[in-house]
C-alpha cells in the first residue's frame, strides 16, 4: 500500500479522496494554487505544495510542476480526480515515467479511450451497437457531405475530450455550419471533430465499472444522467427508473464487453445513450472517478474511492458480479456557484453564512465552508448533495428536506433550482430525457 499520495486537484473531490486516504491510512499531499492557499483541501491534507499561479493553465494542468511536487513531497502515487489531468494520457505516462503510480487506467488506455474515433471503432469490433458516425473531419465541406449520408439530425463532438465540452446539434445544413463554426471558435485549435446521428428524447445511461489488473472487470449498476444543462450534468440518479430488470442485466453486460475490449483497469464508467424503444447505443468510456461516484457508492455500499485507489496498488476485486445488490435508490444535486436565472452564469465570491443539511440518509461533499472564496479561475461546482431512500419516492422527499436546510449566502447557487426541479411533476414520475431542463425547466429571462 502507498505510504503518500499526491492529489493533482481541488475541491470537493480532493475533499473526497483525502477522506479515503485517512480512512487507509495514507498521507496526502495537497497541491495548491495562488488562489487556492487557503481552500479547505489544503487545510485537511498532511503536507502542501505550491505548484503555480491562480490560471488553471500554470498549474492544476501544469503537469511538470505536479510530478516534481510529487516527488519533492516524497509520494508514492498520484490521483489525479476529475477534471483538469485525469484523462490526459500524456500526464499519466509522466506519473508512471517518474516511478510513480497513476491512480487510473495506463496511459495507453486513456489515449485509445480518449480518442472517440479509436473508441468508436474498438467498440464496433467489440460488437457493441451504436449510431451512424463519421470519420474524423475538419472542414465543413467534409460535414455537409458527411450529414447527408447519416441523415439529420446530427450531432457535432469533437474528438478528444469529454464532459460534453465542444457539442451542439445539428437539424439542417444551415444549423450544421452554424455549429462547425461555433465549434471551431471553441476550441481555437483546428481539433478534428465527427458527427454522429442525433436520437431525439433519449435517456444518458451510464454503467459504473471495477476492473483490477489480472482482468477481472464488474460493473455496479447504471446511472441515469439525463439532466443536463448545457451537455453538462445537474442531477443523477441510481438506479434509472426507465429500465426494468432484463435492461439493466443488458446495459451491464454491455459495459463490461467494452472495458474488456480495451484491456481496462481500474474504475472508470460506460456511457450510453436509450433510445425511446429501449436499445442502448455506446457512446464513449470515461477512464476516470465520476462526480456523480456517490450515488453508485450509496445503493451498492462500496467505496469507489478507496476501492480505486486498493486497485492502483495492485489489490486483486475482492468481489464477483453476483455479489453486487441494489435494492435502494440515490440522487445526487450539484450545487454550483451560478445564477440558474442568467442561464447559469457563474457567480463567484466568498460564502458568508454557510450550513449544509445533515440528518438520516444525507450526505455532502463539499470543498467549501463559511469564509470560502469561490474563484473565478475554475469548475463552479462547490458541493453535492446525496439523498439515499428505501425507493426513489422516499430519495426525493428526503433531497428536498437536504435542500430546503443548505444555507449558502455571499454567492448564486443552483439550490433553488433544484428545489423545482424535484417538485416539477414529469421529473417525480421519471418522465425525463437530455433535453427535459431545456424544455421544461428554464425560464424564458435564462435564455438569452
Amino acid at each position: 500500500m502507498f505510504k503518500r499520495l499526491l492529489i493533482a486537484n481541488r475541491g470537493e473531490i480532493a475533499v473526497r479522496i483525502i477522506r479515503a486516504c485517512q480512512e487507509l491510512g495514507i498521507e496526502t499531499v495537497a497541491v495548491y494554487s495562488d488562489a487556492d492557499v487557503d481552500a479547505l483541501h489544503v487545510k485537511l491534507a498532511d503536507y502542501a505544495v505550491r505548484i503555480g499561479p491562480a490560471e488553471a493553465q500554470h498549474s492544476y494542468l501544469n503537469s511538470a510542476a505536479i510530478v516534481e511536487a510529487a516527488k519533492t513531497a516524497g509520494a508514492d502515487a498520484i490521483h489525479p480526480g476529475y477534471g483538469f489531468l485525469s484523462e490526459n494520457a500524456d500526464f499519466a505516462q509522466m506519473v508512471t515515467d517518474a516511478g510513480l503510480v497513476f491512480v487510473g487506467p495506463a496511459a495507453a488506455t486513456i489515449r485509445q479511450v480518449g480518442n472517440k474515433d479509436a473508441a468508436r471503432e474498438a467498440m464496433r469490433t467489440a460488437g457493441l451497437p451504436m449510431t451512424a458516425g463519421s470519420a474524423p473531419m475538419n472542414s465543413i465541406e467534409e460535414a455537409v457531405q458527411a450529414a447527408r449520408q447519416i441523415g439529420y439530425p446530427v450531432i457535432v463532438k469533437p474528438v478528444s475530450g469529454g464532459g460534453g465540452h465542444g457539442m451542439s446539434v445539428a437539424g439542417n445544413e444551415t444549423e450544421l455550419i452554424s455549429a462547425i463554426t461555433k465549434f471551431a471558435n471553441f476550441t481555437m485549435s483546428g481539433t478534428a471533430f465527427y458527427l454522429e446521428k442525433y436520437i431525439s428524447c433519449a435517456r444518458h445511461i451510464e454503467v459504473q465499472i471495477v476492473a483490477d489488473n489480472y482482468g477481472h472487470v464488474i460493473h455496479l449498476g447504471e446511472r441515469e444522467c439525463s439532466l443536463q444543462r448545457r451537455n453538462q450534468k445537474i442531477l443523477e440518479e441510481s438506479p434509472s427508473c426507465a429500465l426494468v430488470p432484463a435492461m439493466r442485466q443488458k446495459v451491464g453486460e454491455l459495459a463490461v464487453q467494452a472495458a474488456k475490449s480495451v484491456h481496462y483497469t481500474n474504475i472508470g464508467t460506460v456511457e450510453f445513450l436509450m433510445d425511446n424503444a429501449g436499445n442502448f447505443y455506446f457512446m464513449e468510456i470515461n477512464p476516470r472517478i465520476q462526480v456523480e461516484h456517490a450515488i453508485t457508492e450509496m445503493v451498492t455500499g462500496i467505496d469507489l474511492a478507496k476501492t480505486q485507489i486498493l486497485l492502483a496498488a495492485g489489490q486483486p476485486l475482492n468481489m464477483q458480479q453476483e455479489d453486487i445488490t441494489v435494492n435502494s435508490h440515490a440522487i445526487e444535486c450539484r450545487i454550483n456557484a451560478e445564477d440558474p436565472e442568467l442561464n447559469f452564469l457563474p457567480s463567484p465570491g466568498q460564502i458568508g453564512f454557510y450550513h449544509q443539511p445533515g440528518g438520516p440518509n444525507v450526505r455532502v461533499d463539499s470543498g467549501v465552508c463559511a469564509g470560502s472564496v469561490v474563484q473565478p479561475y475554475y469548475d463552479s461546482l462547490i458541493a453535492k448533495v446525496i439523498a439515499h431512500g428505501k425507493t426513489r419516492g422516499e430519495a426525493i422527499r428526503i433531497m428536498q428536506r437536504a435542500l430546503a436546510e443548505f444555507r449558502i449566502d455571499g454567492i448564486k447557487t443552483t439550490i433553488d433550482f433544484h428545489r423545482r426541479l424535484l417538485d416539477n411533476p414529469y421529473f417525480r414520475r421519471g418522465n425525463i430525457d437530455i433535453q427535459f431542463i431545456s424544455n421544461q425547466m428554464l425560464v424564458p429571462s435564462a435564455i438569452r
